[in-house]
């Protein structure tokens, strides 16, 4: 059986204002207490399983009524209608009923005030705490159980000093946790203001009662026969539930405050933004954003779809909620589409002379390459613009590939920007995601747009060789639309679902070897080879470049150390 979930093992479960007796109770019905002389020899006997029952307490008993029925209709067909409960441990138990070595020898008379076939609730009934028992004799070791009793008196004198003292320090103690526990009500308050001192047996067993102890620790005070033992135990007791108020009350307190600020930091911001919205200075998150987006488009150049569409989405925002799940997506979306370089492009330096040198300066060697860049580039000048054609730098590690690109890029005055394509797999990362999905991103090409503000940067693609493929999709695959000048002038982005012109950006492409790069994507790219140095040009890069950037990293000068070349 469980007890019902109105017993709080916080509250006291008494009838407060009924008048109590040193061995019985009386209720407010003027229902007569169960005299001595009237229990009766013989009890049924149900276990509890919580917290036993206590002389003088009033207060709802839960149970399986299929288990117990058969117990509380013999109780009831009784003159007196009273039942033995006793606290049961049932961690002790194996899962089967508790046998008479499972009871305690002392448990809690009560009387049936609302026996549970008469009441709504079959699984709950009212019982009026009446005094202890010891049980003799078992009569009957199978449910419904009987036990032959005595009926124990509490030991010591009640009007001495001693007895008197600790009363008096059982009833200060109880009115130190009123103030800290608001479980405790003004009934409460009502018994300890009215409270008799001739009734010592009553206030440590009221007392143990309204405590959260333990089960075992409760049936230690219903054991403990001498008042002025169970006095000593019930002020343990107590002490130990007053730091558990105290403790559970700074708990509480300091929640409350770190909840109190963040209610009036949040009161005050909205205050701000109302009174800086009336005054003009400031506005409204959705207006504030919507204008910086208008702001952002007024220096770009807008093919008619972008601007419609940035339109459209400009007015969903317009309507939305700022604190909905729309509002951030769109939000998001409108915060990337604003910051592609749309039309933006920065003017080439055309000059082979300035081109020459750049490439002299930050390489030593190398001529073949050097001489088909100038090629490259020279076409472009006799064109007037540089498109068309994709680079593939081909050689080992450490030859000077990336730094090829980024010289190219300082030749021509154009932005730089570069990313490896080693372990890519997956091809959202060329095309981007949807935008429908959680944390979706345009891809590495609307990235590289936004950071270099321009539509005609130099994108350097490193590691073009190892890319691979996965569940995800094939990039190499995705970028084949990328590297085709015929295609990449509409590249569709998936996150965007716009068409971006990337036919301006010049492509360097780097690789160790070609015989990992798909074929479809080999053709659409002219191989420059770089195969290495030879013993003078390595000398000439080492003293012109390595031994520099050396002594810079270092912090020291040129002639602070010399290293002499024997020839």
């Amino acid at each position: 059986m469980q007890d019902d979930k109105t017993e709080d093992p916080s509250s006291p479960g008494l009838d407060l204002s009924a008048e109590i007796g040193e061995d019985g109770v009386k209720l407010k019905s003027s229902t007569p207490a169960v005299a001595d002389d009237v229990l009766p020899d013989s009890l049924y006997l149900i276990p509890v399983p919580q917290r036993p029952f206590f002389p003088g307490q009033v207060q709802p008993v839960g149970m399986d009524p299929d288990e117990w029925a058969g117990t509380i209709k013999a109780v009831t067909e009784t003159s007196n209608s009273v039942v033995g409960l006793a606290y049961v441990d049932p961690s002790q138990l194996n899962g089967g009923d508790p046998q008479p070595r499972d009871f305690p020898e002392i448990g809690c008379v009560v009387r049936l005030h609302r026996p549970p076939m008469m009441a709504e609730n079959p699984g709950q009934f009212l019982a009026q705490g009446v005094r202890r028992f010891r049980i003799v004799r078992w009569l009957s070791d199978k449910p419904p159980y009987r036990v032959q009793v005595e009926y124990p008196r509490s030991q010591g004198d009640r009007d001495s000093d001693d007895v008197k003292a600790y009363s008096m320090a059982v009833l200060q103690a109880v009115k130190e946790l009123l103030p800290l526990n608001p479980l405790y009500s003004e009934e409460l308050r009502h018994y300890i203001a009215n409270f008799n001192p001739n009734q010592p047996s009553l206030l440590a067993d009221f007392s143990a009662a309204l405590t959260t102890a333990k089960g075992d620790q409760l049936q230690e005070i219903l054991e403990t026969l001498p008042l002025q033992s169970r006095m000593q135990k019930v002020l343990t007791l107590l002490g130990k539930e007053r730091e558990v108020a105290e403790l559970r009350g700074k708990i509480t307190e300091q929640v409350n405050e770190k909840v109190s600020d963040q209610q009036r930091e949040f009161f005050l911001r909205e205050q701000m933004k109302v009174i800086q919205k009336e005054l003009g200075l400031s506005k409204d998150d959705r207006t504030s954003d919507a204008e910086r987006f208008e702001a952002r488009l007024e220096s770009l150049i807008l093919p008619d779809a972008v601007r419609e569409r940035i339109d459209d989405e400009l007015q969903k925002l317009s309507v939305l909620e700022p604190g909905s799940p729309e509002y951030g997506v769109t939000r998001n979306y409108l915060d990337w589409a604003t910051q592609v370089p749309w039309g933006l492009s920065s003017e080439d330096n055309l000059d082979l002379k300035h081109a020459a040198t750049v490439l002299d300066q930050d390489h030593d060697g190398l001529d073949d390459v050097k001489d088909r860049i100038l090629e490259f580039l020279a076409v472009g000048s006799f064109k007037g613009e540089i498109a068309g054609s994709i680079l593939l730098l081909v050689g080992p590690p450490g030859v000077g590939k990336t730094s090829i690109g980024r010289s190219v890029a300082n030749a021509l005055g154009r932005e730089f920007y570069r990313f490896s394509l080693g372990g890519m797999r997956d091809e959202a990362e060329i095309k981007g995601h949807r935008r429908t999905y959680v944390g979706a991103m345009p891809g590495k090409f609307v990235q590289a747009l936004k950071e270099v503000k321009v539509a005609n940067p130099v994108i350097m693609l490193d590691e073009i060789d190892k890319i691979g493929a996965s569940f995800r999709g094939d990039p190499a695959s995705a970028l084949l639309e990328v590297l085709d000048p015929e295609q990449n002038s509409e590249f569709l982005d998936h996150y965007l679902d716009l068409r971006v012109d990337l036919s301006k950006v010049l492509f360097i492409c780097t690789a160790n070897q070609l015989d990992t790069i798909p074929g479809p994507l080999l053709d659409r790219m002219e191989t420059l080879r770089l195969s290495g140095y030879v013993a003078e040009e390595k000398l000439a890069i080492a003293r012109n470049h390595l031994w520099p950037k050396q002594l810079e990293r270092h912090g020291l000068s040129a002639d602070q150390l010399k290293i002499m070349i024997p020839h």
